[in-house]
């Protein structure tokens, strides 16, 4: 089995490998039970619609069981459904079997506390020893009991999550569920709120999901936007935690865009008492500019939802995201990033100014960007290379507060990147050439 068992998003990989066989889900399940619930306990549980995620669920709930907690199942639930259902309910930890946005190859497992946060370090450091001294166990266990009143639930709490009668009637809305987790929660949220739902990929067969459709392939729900004269179009990735929106027009609208309509909309409104957000370094500087004309400034925290989630809890602040659409809510959602709960937000900004979605999302204009992979013999810290750093810092300065320079590893390959934001295409071209050049001169290339 590979070294690595939970990564930045729980434990991924391919479906039937590695940490993902039954006898490893089974002892993972144990794992998670014996460190998280040793007085015993209830587990929710839920999959994303890939065709190896009812039998991991069964295996998952083996291995619970051995541990003493018993489980009950969602079914077919989008990740923040999930999370959300084991806040709520009386459970002890929550499992979710999905890979989000990858192939139907794939899965994973994601755990959750019983506040539907995700596990610390420390959690996931004595799973993870405890899986190691035991690295398999008996996936038989029968089948999971569903419980439908719980996904009730979590409809009933998406509806009424904007915090007021939302009334979506008379609106013609496009629902993209990329064929994963909220293909059936999704069209009964925007159906009880009156909307017209023209559905596309909301049926999953164990082997779509992802395949050409949701949050990470749009052109789909762009044209159908565009065919149908649509109001809007939602596009949810497969475990329904990202959003990504389509304006009138068919224009692509992502998390930088949303941040931008709802922030703008709450600093008018004075929505909350600290009208700063958080986003990560990724996010373009179009954004910071589109805010800062009306006086809200940006929080930014390194690349990951876990990252803005410890921003938003720091700061106490209530708006928080990625540009990939992976927008999260402070405490009023329990800092829980749910796909459908940003689409609805945006919705109700739409409909509580009247305007377009394209002309919300106007005000932001991104910046040129440069990124460029620079393959690297050696990965020693930057800030110990005098030369970069001098050099960066000399950019800098020439593109002031409406352009930046970011340089960072690949966690997983020999590659150095750089990227340099700024007004002037060509300059940005030129100088983030030069960084490249230099740092591989400094690092030399691979062997």
């Amino acid at each position: 089995m590979s070294e690595a068992i939970f990564g930045t998003d729980g434990i991924r990989g391919r479906a039937y490998e590695d940490w993902l066989t039954p006898e490893a889900v089974a002892a993972v399940g144990r794992a998670a039970g014996l460190v998280l619930c040793p007085q015993g306990g209830r587990a929710l549980l839920g999959h994303d619609g890939r065709r190896s995620g009812p039998q991991l669920e069964r295996a998952l709930a083996a291995g619970l069981r051995q541990a003493g907690v018993e489980s009950t199942s969602l079914g077919l639930i989008t990740t923040p459904g999930l999370a959300w259902m084991t806040r709520e309910g009386p459970f002890t930890l929550g499992a979710m079997l999905s890979a989000s946005h990858n192939p139907a190859c794939d899965n994973g497992i994601k755990l959750f506390s019983s506040s539907g946060g995700k596990l610390s370090d420390e959690d996931q450091g004595a799973i993870e020893a405890t899986l190691r001294e035991k690295p398999s166990a008996d996936p038989n266990g029968g089948e999971v009991p569903i419980d439908l009143q719980l996904v009730d639930a979590y409809v009933d709490h998406l509806v009424h999550s904007v915090g007021h009668a939302l009334s979506l009637e008379g609106r013609r809305i496009v629902l993209d569920c990329a064929h994963g987790g909220g293909s059936e929660v999704g069209p009964r949220v925007f159906g009880e709120l009156g909307a017209e739902v023209l559905s596309i990929a909301c049926s999953p067969d164990g082997d779509n999901i992802n395949d050409g459709v949701g949050s990470t392939h749009p052109q789909a729900l762009q044209e159908a936007v565009r065919s149908n004269g649509a109001w809007v179009g939602v596009a949810l990735d497969g475990d329904g935690d990202r959003c990504i929106l389509v304006d009138e027009r068919g224009g692509l609208i992502h998390g930088d865009h949303i941040l931008t309509v709802i922030a703008r909309w709450a600093a008018e409104r004075g929505e909350y008492s600290d009208s700063r957000i958080v986003a990560t370094v990724m996010s373009n500087r179009g954004l910071h500019r589109a805010l800062r004309e009306v006086g809200v400034s940006v929080v930014e925290v390194p690349v990951g939802d876990r990252a803005v989630v410890e921003g938003l809890r720091r700061e106490n602040l209530q708006l928080g995201g990625e540009q990939s659409g992976h927008i999260i809510f402070g405490s009023d959602n329990a800092y829980i990033g749910d796909g459908i709960v940003t689409a609805l937000r945006v919705l109700e900004v739409m409909v509580d100014t009247g305007e377009a979605l394209s002309t919300l999302a106007s005000p932001y204009l991104p910046m040129p960007q440069v990124l460029i992979n620079v393959p690297v013999g050696s990965k020693p810290a930057l800030s110990s290379l005098a030369e970069v750093m001098a050099l960066q810092q000399t950019i800098e300065k020439e593109l002031g507060d409406d352009g930046r320079v970011l340089l960072r590893y690949s966690g997983t390959e020999n590659l150095a990147r750089v990227m340099v934001e700024g007004q002037d295409e060509e300059h940005i071209q030129r100088r983030a050439q030069e960084l490249a050049d230099l740092i591989q001169s400094v690092l030399g290339v691979p062997a």
